[in-house]
């Protein structure tokens, strides 16, 4: 047995073993269900501990799946929430990574695009929906690009310190052997900052999902944030509690096929799960 898992689960800042780490999350999760149908329980409003108006049981949560799926077209609704950020998102990518590995490489090129960096990051997320409205007007380009500014100045700052985080002496061993600036880039950063970039593109697309909520808010036919808003509109409370619950497990979904694709990209670096 594992010295971890000879340890008190209490004991200050030691993590659990993978296996009870899963089972303590679980746990919480059914806890939580079960307090949810505890005060929903009841046949009508009068009897139930917390109106149905206000939080439907999670049996009634349960069947709406039908009409969410055939009167209000989720399955269109998810790719195109999908497709907007996988767009918008991997042009962030395309654009921050080069950039930010330029900058990482040359402090330079870091001195000149930090304060542009950092204004980006501390923009309020809403604030950019009249800008790209005014820019792009307000269809799908406008979602797209909306993900693409939010994402940009993140995927940059990440990637520069990514580059940055690779230690000086393999960079002056590779001086040493006589490499050129370029071959030291292509070489050497580059690869040693790659996982640790890939890490980053993992968490900042959870962000990007998050995101498109917002840009799904104006002249949107589809998308779980249109069908959000509509529910809410409609006052269709199980449906903006499904919806959620959908959000969520796409979300994981998604960050746990990245992270099997890191596991397999970088055998030789374990990133927390």
């Amino acid at each position: 047995m594992a010295e971890r898992d000879r340890q008190p689960l209490l004991t200050l800042r030691l993590p659990p073993s993978p296996l009870t780490g899963k089972l303590i999350g679980a746990g919480a999760v059914a806890v939580l269900i079960a307090v949810w149908a505890v005060v929903t329980a009841g046949d009508s409003p009068e009897t139930r501990m917390v109106s149905p108006v206000v939080l439907p049981s999670p049996l009634e949560v349960v069947r709406s799946i039908g009409s969410l799926i055939s009167e209000r077209a989720l399955l269109q609704s998810v790719a195109a929430t999908l497709w907007r950020v996988v767009l918008g998102f991997g042009l962030a990518v395309l654009v921050g990574v080069p950039f930010g590995v330029a900058a990482g490489s040359w402090r330079v090129i870091d001195a000149a695009a930090a304060p542009l960096a950092l204004f980006g990051r501390n923009v309020p997320i809403a604030a950019l929906i009249p800008l790209t409205i005014l820019w792009f007007g307000i269809g799908e380009t406008q979602k797209v690009m909306f993900i693409f500014i939010a994402c940009l100045p993140f995927v940059f700052s990440d990637t520069v310190s990514a580059v940055v985080g690779v230690a000086d002496r393999y960079v002056d061993t590779a001086q040493t052997l006589g490499a050129t600036p370029s071959q030291v880039i292509r070489k050497v950063l580059v690869p040693l900052a790659l996982p640790d970039v890939y890490n980053s593109l993992r968490n900042l697309f959870g962000l990007a999902f998050g995101y498109i909520m917002l840009a799904e808010l104006i002249n949107a036919k589809h998308g779980l944030g249109y069908l959000l808003s509509t529910s809410q509109r409609r006052g269709l409370t199980e449906h903006i509690i499904l919806i959620l619950v959908i959000i969520g497990v796409l979300a994981y979904g998604i960050d746990r096929l990245l992270y099997f694709f890191q596991r397999g990209l970088f055998p030789y670096r374990r990133e927390e799960a």
